[in-house]
């Protein structure tokens, strides 16, 4: 080798001077200042390419839970026109693709069956880094406003019932669970701020929920590792959560969420932007979403936004006709109990699952409170959304996921004959009175109405009315009643009105 000095850093070495005699050279040329700053520079940009980092999508991690048999995405960035090379150690594959001239880089990569844990490495000629304790299984997104967000700690003086419990039982290493923080802004990004942990007292304490009794009772069903991704934000509407072009088909909301005074968690787009385009390219199974009460003012949009949205997610996704699976809003006084913006807006959701494929309800009718917003019953919440996956996406016989729905009424004598679909066995009040009934007649005005139950059936009548026209059920935002009509399973009928009337 000839003479020369090289300088040797971790993984290669290189020769800044690479002159035979290079004493004497140096000891000549050195002083000249345009030789110094030469030589300052190139160790610089040495110094400048050891700097650089492979950079993993925030999205990625330690502890992560990917979805099993299938394809999933893996990227990031690094220096411009680089080699990228990632190696999965649950089947030894290898993919191997080139950054863009932005440093951008992505790779699929086959899952296999559930499992770990697996590393994850992703190298270029210069660096290597491992992501460490990956397991394979189902990955959820869970979505909303502050239902979905609230904690398992709850806030304020919203409380969880059976919290404490439930957080000392929650040592489980095959559920992980990860947070995106709230960001607002008018432009996708491509980055969040989040970690996946697995789930234990501390770590599901701040964690959805809602979120965490739907995949607690995914995990111990399917017996396989289940990731939440929660992406939340308390009191936001829809419009937040729908990217620009999709609410280009909505001018009239789009001109409500886009005025200067409007909040940020309500401004058209910005929370896609924030927090749903920066998990864009996480392969998922499919979503829940529990949202609807910020929405309660402009009802009439709310099937066909939520429809939008759901459109919107699963083209740019890229999986599929996913899942989706959401809630109903619970009763709730909105300052008058006796109002029906509520009920028109559970109403619309129940239409949007004529308007989506592959999605379904999980009634909350029951667990609403008066004064609290946010039902403590999270617990229910998240079993009944389960019901809806284990049933319709994972194929497991035998549950009752569906909730009764208003199906027909027929008039006989002074009796109006309600009957509904998903009845299962039969209706049940559980041995309670139900009192949220109204009747009508031509007049329009309702009265307090009787029910009793005939086979599958509802009777309802009223001495004061005596030729039935419509019926109503719970239809008003805080219905006051002892009792609720089910059907044998315990799945709550939704409210419901015969009519159209513009009261």
């Amino acid at each position: 080798m000839e003479s020369g000095t090289y300088f040797v850093y971790p993984q290669f070495e290189f020769n800044v001077l690479h002159i035979p005699n290079y004493n004497d050279y140096f000891c000549k040329k050195i002083k000249s200042m345009n030789t110094k700053i030469i030589f300052l520079s190139i160790l610089i940009s040495f110094q400048l390419l050891l700097n650089a980092e492979i950079k993993v999508a925030s999205a990625l991690g330690d502890n992560m839970v990917m979805q099993r048999n299938t394809e999933v995405k893996i990227w990031g960035k690094a220096n411009p026109k680089e080699k990228i090379t990632v190696t999965a150690s649950w089947n030894k594959s290898i993919a191997t693709t080139m950054s863009n001239q932005n440093g951008e880089w992505l790779v699929k990569v086959k899952t296999t069956e559930a499992g770990g844990p697996y590393s994850i490495t992703i190298s270029t000629v210069k660096e290597k880094v491992t992501l460490k304790n990956i397991l394979l299984g189902e990955v959820w997104l869970c979505s909303g406003q502050s239902n979905m967000e609230m904690t398992m700690a709850g806030f304020g003086d919203s409380p969880i019932n059976g919290s404490n419990e439930m957080l000392a039982d929650a040592e489980n290493n095959n559920l992980r669970l990860f947070t995106v923080k709230r960001l607002s802004t008018t432009t996708p990004q491509d980055t969040c701020a989040g970690k996946w942990e697995a789930a234990n007292a501390e770590t599901v304490s701040r964690f959805s929920a809602t979120a965490y009794m739907y995949g607690k009772q995914l995990q111990q069903k399917l017996k396989v590792p289940v990731g939440l991704i929660s992406s939340s934000w308390g009191g936001s509407r829809i419009e937040a959560w729908i990217n620009k072009e999709s609410m280009a088909n909505f001018p009239d909301a789009l001109a409500q969420t886009t005025l200067e005074k409007t909040p940020v968690n309500h401004k058209a787009s910005q929370l896609y932007n924030g927090m749903i385009s920066p998990i864009l390219n996480y392969t998922i199974k499919g979503a829940i979403w529990y949202q609807g009460e910020s929405n309660i003012t402009n009802y009439k949009d709310y099937a066909a936004l939520m429809a939008g949205m759901v459109s919107n997610w699963r083209k740019d996704f890229a999986v599929g006709n996913f899942p989706f699976y959401y809630v109903e809003i619970a009763p709730y006084w909105y300052n008058n109990s006796k109002a029906i913006s509520s009920a028109l807006q559970r109403n619309e959701q129940l239409k949007a699952m004529s308007l989506i494929q592959n999605s379904g309800m999980a009634s909350t009718m029951d667990i609403g409170e008066e004064k609290n917003i946010h039902p403590a019953e999270k617990e229910i919440v998240g079993k009944r959304l389960a019901f809806w996956a284990l049933s319709e996406t994972y194929g497991m016989k035998g549950i009752s996921y569906k909730s009764p729905t208003f199906k027909a009424m027929v008039v006989k004598d002074s009796v109006a004959l309600i009957s509904f679909d998903n009845v299962v066995n039969g209706l049940s009040t559980f041995g309670k009175e139900v009192e949220s009934f109204e009747i009508a007649g031509q007049d329009s005005v309702f009265y307090p109405a009787k029910m009793n139950i005939t086979q599958k059936q509802a009777r309802v009548w009223s001495t004061k009315v005596k030729a039935p026209v419509a019926v109503r059920y719970g239809f008003c935002n805080f219905p006051v009643t002892n009792g609720f009509l089910y059907n044998t399973t315990g799945l709550p009928v939704s409210s419901f009105r015969t009519d159209n009337w513009q009261k």
